[in-house]
């Protein structure tokens, strides 16, 4: 997609498509679809990485295509494996019926089973597909290493069948959550950009477009709270996906502002870990509301 034609272009039809990106990020889009580069997004989890390439999706109209990792992930799972249980049917099929078995047609794409990353790469149709590289952080160092070469060529050959070369690259999007540090050989492949935690002003914007049925006051306040718990050095801050959760939750209790004793129930919605809840109940749920309450930001 390279006849995107300025960082404004983008950041308008993510808007469009209720994703509020600031102007790093919009730049780092652009950029990686101009130059037709993969683009690594590492932040805390649940600032919108993967929210990125689903908006990308149904911004150009391309295929989403999910390589989800994890500890073992293999190249047969992400790239391809064969049909065996059908190539056995195949071969039994043909020794009953007394005809020459032809191998070569047990390893023929008819019994070629695409995963994700070949799928990419032998795309048909104009619109090329996003592929999201989801948290490659969590798989093994060499299948990070197998990535570089698809990364870079945007080929994959297959012994048996020859070279899948795309026609026009996927546009990839890559994301860590920085559970350990991803090579430098990778990054060197990707443009970077760190997704941080939003401010307040875009927090509350963010409520705005993806819970529109919680009330404004209550949206200020949600979004004063998060911004204070943040700042309580927890294991885990809440990230944005936390924030829409909490307001919406809050909402639904029927609640139009914060209290501490609704904060109380409803903080599972937004600290995942019992030591980050202590945490916030030690330093004073009342004041966590008052804190949000009390902003001086205009409403």
């Amino acid at each position: 997609m390279t006849d995107v034609k300025n960082v404004d272009e983008v950041r308008e039809a993510l808007a469009a498509h209720d994703y509020l990106a600031d102007e790093g990020l919009a730049t780092a889009i652009f950029l990686a679809l101009r130059l037709e580069r993969p683009l690594l997004l590492e932040g805390e989890a649940g600032v919108g990485k993967t929210e990125v390439a689903k908006v990308l999706a149904r911004w150009t109209g391309g295929e989403l295509v999910r390589l989800q990792c994890y500890e073992g992930i293999d190249a047969a799972q992400a790239v391809y494996e064969w049909d065996y249980s059908r190539q056995l049917l195949h071969l039994r099929a043909s020794e009953a019926g007394g005809g020459p078995v032809d191998e070569d047609e047990l390893y023929s794409e008819r019994f070629l089973v695409r995963r994700p990353l070949l799928r990419a790469i032998a795309h048909s149709g104009n619109q090329p597909p996003v592929l999201l590289v989801d948290e490659v952080d969590r798989a093994d160092d060499e299948f990070e290493a197998f990535l570089l070469e698809i990364l870079s060529d945007y080929a994959i050959t297959i012994p048996e069948l020859g070279t899948f070369r795309a026609e026009s690259p996927p546009i990839v999007v890559v994301t860590s959550n920085r559970t350990r540090d991803v090579h430098d050989a990778l990054k060197r492949r990707c443009l970077y950009h760190w997704i941080g935690h939003p401010d307040f002003e875009r927090e509350l914007a963010i409520l705005r477009v993806r819970a529109p049925d919680v009330r404004e006051e209550l949206a200020r306040q949600v979004a004063g709270a998060v911004e204070a718990l943040r700042d309580l050095d927890l294991y885990k801050p809440p990230g944005v996906a936390e924030t829409i959760d909490w307001a919406q939750a809050v909402a639904a209790l029927g609640s139009t502002t914060l209290d501490a004793a609704t904060v109380d129930v409803t903080l599972g919605t937004v600290l995942k870990y019992r030591e980050d809840q202590e945490r916030a109940r030690a330093h004073g749920l009342e004041l966590l509301v008052q804190a949000a309450a009390t902003t001086n930001r205009a409403s």
